[in-house]
């Protein structure tokens, strides 16, 4: 780590059971970031694997927050940025690993435009298959897209696609509506002027929340198709059990309703709220009218996949009184 002047960047990481791939996160960093002055902060959610202890082990320069409490991903990141001393805060995945250049271009791009609040990276996976990099933000509308299955049948349509901009060239730089978190590099000036992450979201729709700030603060979200991490997303969530019940993926239906709600509610009113939880609830209460009496094992499948989000829709309303309150920590 270079520590020969003021670091340029303070980089966040926070980490949940994910030792190994926090090691390799650590690495990464080690070997890609070059000659940029850094500061790295690992704020540890209370990992039950060893994980702080391996950065306070083999990552001596490494600046270690170690916390009794899972606090979710917005107030973890928050505990550190009080001591960032850099001019830029890059937030990245435990799960994120650096392909060459990419932080050099990043910091590059954000010192030739003062314009730019917070830019992302063009995520992959490690076979460099493209991850959703550049999104819009969530709407009625965009969510219905998202629900329906139209957006995944009409991916190059600049319509039904655009909730994950899909009709885009994707090699090609754009202004954004929100970037993801697993990599995403503030203007430390701009994050103290709009404020931190809103640690009301526990996990799930705080960056969206962060980035409609900065842009309502009359900066630009900036994706770079040239600026690339790889990315494998879930880890972890997989570490967590007992929360939810889905064959389909690691997503975590139960804190992204809630997340979804409190987000509603902050930028659209009671209103906007509702009128997101009335969509996915009728959404899922067709679909499991159109199964429900079906003999065929899939159609079963997908009634009963669907009652479980609807009592998911129901708790989460409930537990976040229509998204007014945030549930206490740690959902």
């Amino acid at each position: 780590m270079n520590n020969s002047s003021a670091p340029v960047v303070s980089i966040v990481i926070v980490s949940f059971n994910t030792r190994d791939l926090l090691r390799e996160c650590l690495q990464s960093l080690d070997n890609e970031a070059g000659g940029i002055p850094r500061e790295v902060f690992v704020v540890d959610n209370i990992s039950r694997d060893g994980s702080a202890d391996m950065v306070e082990q083999e990552f001596p320069d490494v600046k270690l927050i170690r916390s009794t409490v899972n606090l979710g991903f917005a107030a973890a990141n928050n505990k550190a940025f009080p001591f960032c001393t850099g001019k830029y805060v890059v937030l990245l995945n435990s799960d994120a690993f650096l392909k060459p250049q990419a932080l050099q271009r990043a910091i590059a791009y954000m010192d030739a435009d003062p314009r730019i609040g917070l830019g992302g990276a063009r995520l992959v996976g490690r076979d460099d298959s493209w991850q959703p990099s550049a999104r819009m933000f969530p709407s009625v509308l965009n969510d219905f897209l998202m629900l329906s299955g139209l957006s995944g049948k009409y991916p190059r349509s600049r319509f039904f696609g655009r909730y994950d901009r899909t009709w885009a060239d994707q090699n090609a730089p754009a202004d954004v509506d929100w970037v993801p978190g697993a990599f995403s590099v503030i203007r430390r000036d701009v994050l103290e002027s709009v404020g931190y992450f809103d640690e009301n979201f526990f996990l799930y729709y705080e960056e969206v929340d962060l980035c409609l700030r900065i842009r309502q603060a009359g900066y630009i979200v900036r994706y770079w198709p040239d600026v690339v991490v790889i990315h494998l997303g879930g880890e972890s969530s997989k570490t967590v059990s007992n929360v939810a019940f889905s064959k389909s993926g690691s997503q975590l239906a139960l804190w992204r309703m809630r997340a979804g709600f409190l987000y509603h509610r902050k930028h659209h009113g009671s209103s906007g709220a509702w009128r997101i939880y009335q969509l996915e609830l009728q959404w899922h209460k067709l679909r499991w009218m159109k199964n429900a009496k079906s003999s065929d094992p899939a159609a079963k499948a997908k009634a009963e996949e669907s009652a479980r989000l609807m009592e998911l829709l129901a708790r989460a309303w409930q537990e976040t009184k229509g998204g007014l309150v945030s549930p206490p920590r740690p959902w």
